[in-house]
């Protein structure tokens, strides 16, 4: 197995100044960060800097896309039901196993931890939102059938609207 990159073994204070030199110098002047880094006690090669800045690039590029594609979505479907967000969490929860399957470089373990746990909670946050939507429902559906009923509509009638209200909501 290949050792770690020097890269990821900075300390975090000093990874976290390249990312965002890297970033706000639009993946460039790689002469200047591998300098800077020599200064701070770090000798660290700009052929090195490079490969870790396309790599950190390319992911900044794959996460844009993919939030421009989830507001696109959320903000041209409706979600009453919240399968987006389900679906989302589904995502979220495939892409934390494939990490833990290949422990990508800089991944930790806690971090992972701390993201399922959060996951988990969500999870569980969206399935008592729906029970509640849904508990809310059937009493609406329940007062307008017995509404329809007082009003002199058939039970078949009340039945069909109560049916058509809950529809809506499962």
């Amino acid at each position: 197995m290949a050792p770690r990159s020097k890269i990821a073994r900075l300390p975090k204070a000093v990874k976290d100044w390249l990312d965002r030199a890297l970033a706000e110098n639009g993946f460039a002047d790689y002469e200047l960060l591998s300098a800077e880094l020599k200064r701070r006690g770090h000798d660290i090669s700009k052929s090195a800097i490079h490969r870790y800045g396309q790599e950190f690039e390319d992911k900044l590029a794959a996460l844009r896309i993919a939030t421009e594609q989830a507001r696109a979505i959320t903000e041209s479907i409706p979600d009453d039901a919240g399968a987006m967000n389900d679906a989302l969490i589904r995502l979220v929860q495939q892409k934390a196993f494939q990490v833990l399957v290949e422990m990508e470089e800089g991944a930790s373990i806690k971090e992972i931890g701390l993201m399922v746990a959060r996951l988990s909670n969500a999870t569980v946050k969206q399935k008592q939102w729906q029970a509640e939507v849904m508990a809310k429902a059937r009493e609406t559906a329940d007062s307008v059938a017995s509404i329809a009923r007082k009003g002199g509509l058939s039970q078949s009638a009340a039945d069909k609207i109560r049916e058509k209200i809950l529809g809506i909501a499962s």
